[in-house]
């Protein structure tokens, strides 16, 4: 699953810049002068003066030397690199201020480092971080600020750090751009804009443009054991319903971490028409119900879209959708091959033991399977203007591949075999010998066997 798995409506989911380097301490050539032959008794008395001496005149040596040093470096530093320098130290004194009174509660004091225009926002922010039980919260300037175009204005890329419900957990991260008044008493913040959030691709931390919940909406939430469900105040009446299928679906989900601790808490957001499009950019299929999308620090944030589904619908989303939180890992590296392996372990975790004849989207698999499917379990995955009935039928085909290899070699086996394809990146043929004593093309084909048959 990339970033942003979605899930069919017919099935029941650059690191902060570093601070900057001090001016490093100089290092004097050797001194390669030609030495004087002092006369002896010169030399006794020299020796003297330092027994007596070198306390006094060495530190004032090193003082003169030292400040002679930093008075040329600050001339030669650009003055307006100097001075977004010493901005930038002065507005980490202000966020610090800000994120102790976001911790301890006081609402004044988060409001206290901003201007009136911004209170609104800020308002709604603080309301809905107490909400999420915030425990965690660090902000630092990423870079130096950079002049706004207005005298007295500066640009500032700001990155907060955060944890919610759980002391002390792994944070996950968000850029901010924010612009500040920096030219008189305290830097005020006039405006927070646009944020990124931080994920991992092939190795390397990156940063996508994304709206999350708690940025741009206000929020109600419900904390149970195991989740954390939010939702809009329209949808309220909701969450004890949610909260409870929620915790439900995280005992089944959490029999299925593939490698490492599972998740601290599942994070479910409950998106009615509006926040569906905007949280995190909304730029999904028409036929999605949800998606399981990583924010960094090993936390993904599941989005489930409001609708009249039944029970057990809502039952299988959540199980679909915490099974990816469970089982996949922190950076989303693997391609679209490997889609049927992604998707049909959720869909294996959601269908919760049933048997297959029971299974929701088997109409439309036989439809798919039975009207031109190729065969080839790498080449699956959907496009984004598919039919509703055409993708139920992928995610069927995925979920019958997964089961057979459940169903011939066991759980623990399956396992393995996710872990070397998704979290190791090895591609099937180069492991499924290793884990299934098989060649992949064997178990290829009878997986693909397999769904013909179910499907015949």
């Amino acid at each position: 699953m990339t970033d942003r798995q979605p899930l069919t409506d017919l099935l029941p989911t650059t690191p902060a810049a570093p601070a900057p380097a001090t001016d490093p301490a100089p290092h004097p050539a050797p001194d390669r002068r030609p030495r004087r032959r002092w006369p002896l008794w010169s030399a006794l008395v020299a020796i003297l003066l330092l027994v007596s001496g070198l306390v006094m005149v060495l530190p004032a040596v090193v003082a003169r030397d030292g400040a002679a040093f930093a008075g040329v470096v600050a001339r030669a530093e650009n003055p307006t690199t100097r001075a977004a320098r010493l901005l930038a130290g002065r507005i980490t004194g202000q966020l610090d201020r800000q994120s102790a009174a976001l911790l301890a509660g006081d609402r004044a004091g988060f409001l206290a480092i901003a201007e009136p225009a911004v209170h609104a926002d800020l308002r709604r922010r603080f309301t809905t971080l107490r909400a999420l039980q915030v425990t965690g919260w660090e902000a630092r300037p990423s870079g130096l600020p950079t002049e706004a175009g207005r005298p007295g204005e500066w640009r500032l890329t700001v990155e907060f750090r955060y944890c919610f419900v759980v002391p002390d957990c792994r944070t996950s991260s968000v850029l901010v751009e924010t612009r500040w008044r920096g030219d008189r008493g305290e830097p005020r913040l006039l405006a927070l804009a646009g944020s990124r959030t931080e994920t991992q691709l092939a190795g390397r931390a990156e940063w996508q443009a994304e709206a999350l919940p708690w940025e741009v909406s206000e929020l109600v939430v419900a904390v149970g054991g195991r989740t954390l469900v939010a939702t809009t105040p329209a949808l309220r009446k909701r969450l004890p319903d949610l909260l409870a299928r929620a915790e439900a679906a995280a005992k089944v989900a959490d029999r299925y971490v593939v490698t490492g601790s599972r998740p601290d808490r599942y994070r479910i957001y409950y998106a009615g028409p509006k926040e569906w499009k905007r949280w995190y950019g909304g730029d999904l299929p028409g036929w999605a119900a949800g998606y399981a999308i990583g924010i960094g620090g090993g936390h993904r944030d599941i989005v489930v879209r409001a609708g009249q589904y039944t029970d057990t619908a809502v039952d299988e989303l959540l199980r679909h959708e915490l099974a990816h939180a469970a089982s996949l890992p922190d950076n989303d590296r693997w391609d679209e091959s490997a889609w049927w392996l992604v998707e049909g372990l959720a869909e294996y975790v959601a269908s919760d033991g049933r048997s297959i004849s029971r299974y929701d989207g088997l109409s439309a698999t036989r439809r798919l399977v039975n009207r031109g499917w190729n065969g080839k379990l790498d080449s699956v995955a959907p496009a984004d203007d598919a039919s509703p009935l055409r993708v139920a039928g992928n995610y069927g085909i995925s979920y019958l591949a997964v089961s057979h290899l459940v169903a011939r070699f066991g759980e623990e086996r399956v396992f393995a075999f996710v872990k070397a394809v998704i979290h190791d990146l090895r591609i099937p043929r180069q492991t499924a010998e290793e884990i299934f004593g098989q060649p992949w093309s064997t178990i290829h084909d009878g997986c693909v066997a397999y769904i013909r048959d179910v499907a015949g």
